[in-house]
């Protein structure tokens, strides 16, 4: 293990613990946002009216690209261990964060909240849950960040790896939550 992390290479995750940790965290999680996906299509019928009057579509598609754009400049980040595209990830990120509060607040203002109705509930429960892991995420990154640019020499490279791995499971729950709950309501 201690000759893939001296020759420079990305650990996998077969070969490091910290990486079989992370993977074992995203797969329970995984199946933790199949069952509020499923819940939300389930109950999907109830509000979907209340969904295709209220929801915006161009707006969220606006912000969602932000989030999925930042799995590219995380990749950039990773390959190269470089604090810029660290940076370009954790703005994008944020970007999507503030978008989703704007999002909320305008649902709030007209009246839907996550205990107004169905769709409420189950909208701002999936929404919400994915919103506290992109915060997750953007912790992991800043903290990265804050390492790499204290010492970058000192950051390994299985830290990399560990939150690329998160950030982009994080931004594939979005794929799947965005279709189903945005580009859902539209069919």
């Amino acid at each position: 293990m201690s000759d893939v992390l001296s020759l420079g290479r990305s650990p996998k995750i077969v070969q490091d613990r910290i990486l079989l940790g992370v993977a074992i965290f995203i797969a329970s999680e995984s199946v933790f946002f199949l069952a509020i996906v499923l819940a939300y299509v389930a109950y999907r019928d109830a509000g979907l009216a209340t969904a295709r009057a209220n929801l915006d579509f161009a707006r969220t598609a606006v912000f969602s690209v932000a989030l999925f754009a930042s799995s590219a400049t995380m990749a950039f980040a990773t390959g190269t261990r470089s604090g810029r595209w660290l940076a370009a990830t954790i703005a994008l990120g944020a970007i999507f964060l503030i978008g989703q509060g704007s999002e909320y607040a305008r649902l709030l203002s007209e009246g839907i909240g996550p205990g107004s109705a169905l769709f409420g509930t189950t909208f701002f429960t999936l929404t919400g849950l994915h919103g506290l892991h992109v915060l997750a995420g953007l912790v992991a990154l800043a903290a990265l960040f804050s390492a790499n640019r204290r010492r970058a020499a000192a950051v390994r490279p299985v830290a990399w790896e560990a939150v690329a791995l998160y950030w982009h499971f994080v931004d594939a729950v979005w794929v799947v939550v965005f279709t189903v709950v945005y580009i859902g309501t539209l069919l």
